[in-house]
């Protein structure tokens, strides 16, 4: 309603529900339709597919929901309490360009594209554009800072699925901002659903979805499947067809590092393993200092660092800034606002898929600041390469402070290593802490303050990462072996 070519106001996920019902009758009542209708896009189209299937119009007999958020707040907004600017202003732009274009203003289309192709945070409030403060008052993007908190408003335009049961294809990528999202929604269907819930992960960010992105070729396996595989599937519940699709393993995730597609019966949880931090109390100065280890250490020790508004840590790759995926960063690592913490070279091959997240004994000098928690595979050359991260922000003295990094699916080979980077910004992948209580839209940038952190490690206070483990092909952990690869979907259809 109000973009492309059709009529009407645009309000985002204002009327998806009763535009998804009108259209859903709509398409079963077609000549020459069986008034069986199934659903497929991502992002904003994964979206309408939720809303839509929330009414249960008895039309509806499966979706393919890729790329989306069940709890728009936690999984689309907002990361560990922090507002997602980057994302969350670009699409703002691209919201406002379009409807500039609609209503034919050359001087609003100009300036909002030149303000999506290179982002300006000028303004003394960092969180409110000046572009949007001038043609996009009435955008979501206002909205969204407001509430800041979850409550109601984020209870009411979230889709309500408690007592939704459809077969679904849940689709989502291990550099897309909105993975959160797709995994939880697939837990949740998961584990009600008298239905095939079937979810596969790639190697690829919002967009594309190919087999290069950021620095990594994931080579061809991870080339884009989902077209034919959501031919199969509608098939299947559409068309009563027997693709296979019904003895397939329920997940299938690509494994960066072999490159592979690896399939499991459920999300990987049974295996857990922890690194414990470590330090001489310099892991901001030398690489040497902050370790990673299997033991906590008898004695405790303190890393600090500080953050300073007027040079943030910029983001580089990850799920949550342009361009996604995984960079090379040993150089961003050596800056003295970032701890490091380097596990021994592994002796044998570590295969993490699943939940990551790490807890961390930290306090700083204000009412509140933020952690960026990175994690990356280290080359025995001495290059570093992120391959997944979290983010939160810090407003309760509760100790330890949890962060949920995106959860992944990665071998790392013999004789790499891994590491965690610790700061306090990955600007402008999210919004700067001010180190104050205020809202977003009033906090200026000349009242942002120098904030000193402290990350303490060791018995008293064993800050941790927690991997969950998939063990190799041979030891499985869950693994299915299938007689028609994913990556063969591709020429099973053609055929």
């Amino acid at each position: 309603r109000g973009r492309g070519t059709s009529e009407g106001e645009f309000q985002l996920f204002a009327h998806e529900i009763e535009d998804g019902i009108d259209t859903i009758n709509w398409a079963a009542n077609l000549p020459g339709s069986t008034g069986k209708i199934g659903m497929y896009g991502f992002s904003y189209q994964g979206m309408t597919q939720l809303y839509a299937a929330s009414a249960k119009p008895p039309a509806l007999k499966t979706i393919c929901p890729a790329m989306i958020a069940e709890n728009l707040y936690s999984e689309w907004a907002y990361e560990g309490g922090e507002f997602c600017l980057q994302t969350n202003l670009g699409w703002a732009i691209q919201l406002a360009t379009e409807t500039a274009r609609l209503q034919e203003d050359e001087q609003a289309y100009q300036e909002l594209y030149q303000a999506a192709k290179k982002f300006s945070f000028s303004t003394p409030i960092p969180a409110l554009s000046e572009v949007m403060n001038k043609y996009g008052l009435d955008s979501f993007y206002h909205q969204w800072l407001e509430n800041y908190k979850p409550g109601e408003y984020w209870q009411n335009l979230s889709p309500n699925l408690e007592n939704i049961d459809l077969p679904m294809l849940h689709i989502g990528g291990w550099f897309d901002t909105y993975l959160r999202g797709t995994i939880n929604l697939y837990k949740k269907i998961f584990c009600r659903s008298k239905f095939l819930q079937k979810l596969i992960v790639g190697p690829w960010s919002h967009i594309p979805w190919g087999r290069k992105l950021g620095a990594i070729n994931y080579g061809l396996a991870a080339s884009n499947p989902i077209d034919d595989l959501q031919i199969l599937w509608f098939d299947q519940f559409l068309k009563g067809v027997n693709t296979g699709i019904l003895e397939r393993s329920p997940v299938s995730l690509f494994e960066m590092g072999s490159n592979e597609w690896r399939n499991f019966n459920s999300w990987p949880s049974n295996n857990y393993q922890f690194y414990y931090l470590a330090s001489t109390g310099l892991a901001n100065m030398r690489e040497d200092s902050g370790t990673l280890n299997d033991n906590y250490p008898d004695i405790s020790t303190d890393d600090i660092f500080v953050h300073d508004p007027w040079r943030p840590v910029p983001a580089l790759g990850g799920h949550a800034t342009f361009p996604a995926g995984s960079f090379e960063r040993s150089e961003l690592d050596c800056r003295t606002d970032i701890l490091t913490y380097t596990s021994e070279f592994l002796t044998e091959d570590l295969h993490i898929a699943g939940d990551v997240y790490v807890e961390v004994y930290c306090t700083a000098d204000t009412s509140s600041f933020d952690i960026s928690a990175v994690l990356s595979e280290v080359k025995p050359n001495g290059n570093v390469y992120n391959f997944t991260q979290g983010y939160i922000k810090v407003v309760s003295k509760d100790l330890p402070v949890k962060i949920y990094l995106q959860p992944t699916c990665i071998k790392i080979e013999k004789g790499n290593a891994i590491r965690l980077s610790l700061s306090a910004a990955c600007f402008p992948a999210y919004l700067i802490n001010p180190g104050i209580d205020k809202p977003p839209k009033e906090v200026r940038l000349i009242e942002a303050k120098i904030i000193t952190i402290t990350v303490s490690s060791g018995e008293n206070n064993p800050s941790l990462i927690s991997l969950s483990i998939a063990g190799n092909r041979e030891q499985g952990t869950g693994n299915r072996r299938e007689n028609i690869p994913l990556s063969e979907v591709h020429h099973q259809h053609k055929s």
